[in-house]
């Protein structure tokens, strides 16, 4: 079994049908939808964890992009500007998974793990120089 997140951007043309239903029907994937905002006539967005076996998760996202759908690492939207960062950890403190974190206890230096990021966004409002931006 592996696991993967991703994010879902949806065509609005595409938001009222059931693509994602076929993620667990044809490709046997389980998925955990992390965040999803999803409005009539607008285009749509959607966070998912995937778990299931690596080549039908590769399949499984085929597929969405033969839908239409574009899809890309959720990683790839998380951004910390480590050079506006001044290591206050106010991000540390409210992370819920513990993606951002102390790295070193001598120095207080703040790292990011992206993995275990579920993008919550949690940390982007006590961020005081708002080095932690999210993109859907």
């Amino acid at each position: 079994m592996a696991e993967k997140k991703v994010v879902l951007i949806f065509p609005k043309q595409k938001i009222d049908k059931p693509i994602v239903y076929h993620l667990v029907k044809d490709f046997n994937l389980t998925f955990n939808i992390l965040k999803a905002s999803i409005t009539p006539d607008q285009e749509g967005h959607m966070a998912l964890e995937l778990d299931g076996d690596p080549a039908e998760i590769e399949k499984g996202i085929k597929f969405l992009k033969e839908q239409g759908v574009k899809v890309e690492p959720l990683s790839k939207d998380i951004k910390v500007n480590w050079d506006k960062c001044v290591q206050c950890g106010a991000c540390v403190a409210i992370c819920p998974t513990g993606a951002l974190y102390v790295k070193d206890s001598k120095t207080m230096e703040v790292a990011f793990d992206a993995d275990k990021c579920i993008a919550c966004e949690l940390c982007i409002r006590p961020c005081p120089p708002r080095a932690i931006e999210v993109h859907f």
